[in-house]
């Protein structure tokens, strides 16, 4: 298998750790994610939103990916998301006006979306000599063969976590994008599990307590041989960690594999929330293999 590997999942599953921990091989350059199918095209607003950025206009300035003006953020967020993979502002730009000759118009349509990013991916692999490309797309796994129709060897790992974890970082992680309450964290994380089909499942749980087991299960469907280095990510270079740019997981892949985040809703989530978790999304929870713990309300 030569296509792209895409990791997908919920958001605050351990798509970023396990993007990481792929990179780390000697033959894979995966980098983090790239929300394509948002800016308006990637194309001229993508050019605009590189020269805006090199000029240091204030409409584009802003924490992380953020910018004082919404309507350019889903541009400028998709540079700084191409910085974090290791594509600077000047390799984008050329790439882009590369992709805009080549289709002859805006590259609006989803596999026009697909032909840069895998212009992209590409340049990573080939500077970074390695056999094989990826990156995250998140939530976008449920449109697993849209992505095969562009590429029909392409491997999509599924990263899947105890849905009421997930919830527990949104809920009280304090982030700005965020769910804002249990009942739309439990309807967002199902409508990613329960997607159709789309190839390899890692579980966080069984990641994160047995690493090596669940690494070389996901190494076999990917068609690659075994490497210590994915159990010595955190010691390894990633473009990721050069230039985070406000990335939520950055801090948190620097360290070594750990299971301390296992089973936090148990603390951080309270009955009432468990509760309504549960009566939303536990029957998936049940199906995955994650006991349900609220008590029935009486």
């Amino acid at each position: 298998m030569s296509g792209p590997i895409l990791v997908g999942g919920e958001h605050r599953s351990g798509t970023t750790l396990v993007s990481v921990i792929l990179d780390s091989h000697p033959e894979l350059t995966v980098g983090p994610e790239l929300d394509f199918l948002e800016p308006r095209d990637l194309g001229s607003h993508i050019l605009e939103c590189c020269e805006l950025l090199a000029a240091g206009d204030p409409r584009v300035a802003g924490p992380g990916v953020r910018t004082a003006d919404p309507d350019l953020q889903p541009g400028v967020q998709f540079v700084k998301q191409c910085h974090r993979f290791g594509v600077d502002r000047l390799d984008l730009a050329a790439e882009t006006r590369r992709a805009l000759a080549a289709a002859g118009r805006e590259l609006t349509s989803f596999e026009d979306r697909c032909g840069l990013i895998e212009r992209l991916g590409e340049l990573r692999r080939a500077r970074c000599r390695t056999s094989r490309w990826g990156i995250k797309i998140q939530r976008a796994i449920v449109r697993g063969e849209d992505f095969r129709r562009v590429w029909p060897d392409a491997c999509l790992v599924h990263v899947v976590r105890d849905g009421r974890d997930v919830a527990a970082s949104h809920l009280r992680g304090g982030r700005w994008w965020g769910y804002r309450d249990v009942e739309e964290a439990a309807r967002r994380w199902l409508e990613v599990v329960e997607g159709p089909a789309t190839g390899p499942t890692v579980f966080y749980e069984r990641l994160v307590t047995d690493p090596r087991a669940a690494l070389e299960a996901l190494l076999a469907e990917l068609g690659a041989p075994w490497s210590d280095a994915l159990l010595r990510h955190a010691t390894t270079e990633h473009a990721l960690l050069a230039n985070p740019h406000g990335h939520p997981s950055a801090d948190e892949v620097r360290r070594p594999i750990h299971r301390e985040a296992v089973g936090r809703y148990r603390r951080d989530l309270t009955p009432p929330e468990l509760r309504a978790f549960e009566a939303i999304a536990g029957d998936a929870l049940d199906r995955l293999g994650y006991p349900l713990v609220a008590p029935a309300p009486r």
